[in-house]
C-alpha cells in the first residue's frame, strides 16, 4: 500500500523500549517522502501473513523480458489483495486510532499511517505537540485500539512548517478521515503543504478490492474532493 506522505519518516533513535524511531519533515514539493515505521514497545495483535512485506513483488517463474508486463500485472493484483486483506484486517478506524493517540499524547494529529511493524499492522500517528517543537509518534493496535508504544523528538523547524501549514484551520486530521470514510476504506491522512504555505489534508482510501484512491479535504471547509494530490 503506497503511501503518498509529506510527513515523511527517517529513522534516528530508540523508541520505548528500543528500536527504530522516527523523525518528522514536512515537504511541500513531495520530494524525499518516505516511509520508516518506529518499532512499537508491543506487538500488534493484526499480524500479517506470509514474511509481513507490504508491497512485495508477486512473482511466478523466471520469464523473458517478453513477459514483464504480465509479471507487473501479477504484481499489481498480488497488492491490490494484499492492500484490500490488510485494510479490512484494520478494525480500529483512522479517525478512532487518531482519538486513541490523543488520549495517550497532547497536540495536534498531523497524520496517520495504517503500517507494517515488525510482521504486523499499526496506526502510526504522528502528532505535534503542544509548545511547538515536540513530535510524538504513536502506534496504535489497529484490532483492538490500545496504544503500543510511542517515541518523542524535538524538530522546532518542522514544527513550524506544519503549523504554517495548519493556520485558520478548522477540520482536524480525524474530521478529515471521517469525511473520505464513506469512499472506502482510509488507510491514511497525511497534511500536505501547498502553494503559500497552504495546507490541505490528504486521504487515501482503500476499496474492498484493494483500489487506492485519493481526496484533497479542504482544512478550513472540510470539503472533499478527488485526488491524488500532485507530488
Amino acid at each position: 500500500m503506497k503511501r503518498n506522505i509529506v510527513i515523511a519518516t527517517v529513522a534516528a533513535a530508540a523508541l520505548i523500549g528500543g528500536g527504530t524511531a522516527t523523525t518528522f519533515a514536512l515537504s511541500g514539493d513531495g520530494e524525499g517522502s518516505s516511509a520508516s515505521s518506529a518499532s512499537s514497545a508491543h506487538k500488534s495483535s493484526v499480524q500479517l501473513k506470509g514474511d509481513g512485506t507490504r508491497g512485495a513483488e508477486v512473482r511466478g517463474d523466471d520469464r523473458d523480458n517478453d513477459d514483464d508486463r504480465y509479471d507487473d500485472d501479477r504484481d499489481d493484483r498480488g497488492e491490490a489483495a494484499r492492500d484490500a486483506a490488510e485494510a479490512k484486517a484494520a478494525k480500529v478506524s483512522a479517525a478512532d486510532a487518531i482519538a486513541a493517540a490523543l488520549k495517550s499524547v497532547n497536540g495536534t494529529a498531523v497524520s496517520a499511517d495504517l503500517d507494517s511493524d515488525d510482521g504486523g499492522l499499526v496506526w502510526d500517528v504522528d502528532v505535534l505537540g503542544k509548545g511547538g517543537d515536540t513530535w510524538h509518534s504513536v502506534h496504535v493496535d489497529p484490532g483492538t485500539g490500545k496504544v503500543l508504544g510511542s517515541h518523542t523528538e524535538r524538530d522546532a523547524e518542522d514544527a513550524a512548517e506544519a503549523e504554517a501549514a495548519l493556520k485558520g484551520s478548522s477540520v482536524s486530521a480525524a474530521d478529515a478521515a471521517k469525511a473520505a470514510a464513506g469512499k472506502g476504506t482510509v488507510t491514511s491522512v497525511d497534511l500536505e503543504d501547498e502553494a503559500a504555505g497552504k495546507g490541505v489534508w490528504d486521504v487515501e482510501t482503500v476499496s474492498g478490492k484493494g483500489a487506492e484512491s485519493h481526496w484533497a479535504v479542504d482544512l478550513s471547509t472540510g470539503k472533499l474532493t478527488t485526488g491524488p494530490l500532485d507530488d
